[in-house]
């Protein structure tokens, strides 16, 4: 089998599986009792923060022609959401749903942020590994045009992740 085909079948495989794993996982009861995960959103926040930081570095490294620095740049922001993903399905594993309290507008605001953050966030998953699989396979035409609509999304993604997390704030244990 072509092994652009083999990788495709694993990104939907992959891009299947961690919505249906993080869906289950909302429905859990929260059982951290101890509150010896409560540090996690908030470290979860600094990754998404410094993905974002690493995808707009990236990309003015790509603007400026450093494509070493470029690539570092965007594997780095991999690295971080993996990072992110484990340690967001081990958190709420153990830890169930939080629920959001707020009133007011306030409450239609979050829920629009966290609604396209979802949605956002599940489409983002093939994107990018398509995305990086082009690049290190030095596809760069490929490389280019589904990196020119991963970008945007994955930044837009990485900084809701953070104003979700400040929302949430005063709900975690």
């Amino acid at each position: 089998m072509n092994p652009n085909k083999r990788f495709v079948r694993l990104i939907i495989a992959v891009s299947i599986l961690i919505p249906l794993v993080v869906a289950i996982l909302m429905v859990l009861p929260n059982d951290d009792t101890n509150n010896r995960y409560a540090f996690l959103p908030q470290f979860h926040a600094l990754l998404n923060g410094l993905t974002a930081i690493a995808l707009i570095l990236g990309f003015y490294w790509i603007k400026n022609k450093q494509i070493d620095l470029h690539k570092k740049a965007m594997l780095g922001a991999f690295a971080l959401s993996s990072i992110f993903l484990v340690s967001y399905v081990f958190y709420h594993f153990n830890t169930g749903h939080t629920p959001y309290e707020g009133e007011g507008g306030i409450r239609y605001v979050y829920f629009f942020i966290l609604i396209t953050h979802i949605i956002l966030a599940i489409a983002i998953v093939p994107m990018v590994l398509l995305s990086i699989y082009r690049g290190l396979t030095n596809q760069v035409e490929a490389h280019k045009r589904i990196a020119k609509k991963t970008f945007p999304i994955w930044v837009y993604v990485t900084i809701t992740g953070v104003l979700v997390y400040l929302f949430m704030r005063p709900y975690y244990g």
